[in-house]
């Protein structure tokens, strides 16, 4: 059988040079997004304001809370942000009410903060909430101490609407904060807040109603030390039981927890 000799012909110059350039493409893209989208960015004061500014982009804006914030908490003086942390404090972006909660609570001198938290105190989305009570204990206020004991509890998810129940978890599984959980018909279920899948309460394929409970999130460990910390300045005797179960070794829960809720037990029983 007679065969075609090999072709010893080498790619050129120019081949090498596509085949570099998608090889750097590669990297750099990645790279690209993770600078650009990377909260811990530093900004200039030029940039912060534009940040604000842009309101075509909500993570621009966020990405100017979290510089506010941080510079906030190394002691220097932000305060010519403090109206763009309010306006964004009411924003109908969620993320941005979260950190703009956040924020708030590391200047309890500046009175309007404490209005807006309590304000957010009210928030329908629960990670609001929860940013908003502990920023409020810093201002020495109690009245989120309803939302601090409820982080040191289970939380259920419920479901939105009525269907056929399929499950996308399973025992054991943590999720984060908007993880798809389930599907009722074609209506997605997401967690509202972190945790780890305690307990399923209704069967893969069960016909729910909306409301109903359908799992069981544990308490997560930063939640659960948050408001621990919280309530060392604000609980009262009425919040010993919800902070005493810390006091023990927990599965999943780090050294530090126990420590802490020790710590606010002491401190709620000598007020």
């Amino acid at each position: 059988m007679v065969t075609a000799p090999m072709s010893t012909h080498r790619p050129g110059p120019k081949a090498y040079l596509l085949v570099t350039g998608f090889a750097v493409l590669l990297v750099l893209l990645p790279f690209l997004f993770w600078y650009w989208t990377w909260f811990g960015r530093k900004l200039s004061d030029v940039q912060i304001d534009e940040y604000f500014a842009d309101v075509a982009k909500p993570r621009h804006a966020q990405h100017a809370l979290v510089q506010v914030g941080e510079r906030l908490s190394r002691g220097q003086n932000v305060s010519r942000w403090y109206p763009a942390v309010l306006r964004q404090a009411a924003s109908p972006n969620r993320e941005l009410r979260q950190t703009a909660a956040w924020i708030m609570g590391q200047d309890r001198n500046y009175a309007p903060f404490h209005e807006a938290l309590l304000r957010l105190l009210q928030d329908p989305d629960p990670l609001v909430r929860r940013n908003a009570a502990p920023a409020l204990a810093a201002f020495g206020d109690p009245a989120g101490r309803p939302v601090l004991v409820e982080m040191l509890q289970p939380f259920t998810i419920t479901a939105p609407a009525a269907g056929v129940l399929r499950f996308r978890l399973k025992l054991g599984d943590y999720v984060n904060s908007g993880t798809l959980v389930a599907h009722i018909g074609e209506t997605e279920v997401r967690a509202a807040v972190p945790g780890a899948v305690a307990a399923l309460d209704r069967p893969e394929g069960a016909q729910v109603r909306a409301g109903d409970p359908l799992a069981e999130l544990s308490p997560d460990k930063n939640h659960v030390w948050e408001a621990l910390r919280a309530l060392y300045l604000v609980g009262n005797a009425s919040d010993l039981e919800a902070v005493e179960r810390f006091t023990r070794p927990m599965a999943g829960m780090p050294e530090i927890v126990a420590r802490q809720a020790e710590n606010t037990r002491q401190a709620i029983q000598s007020r």
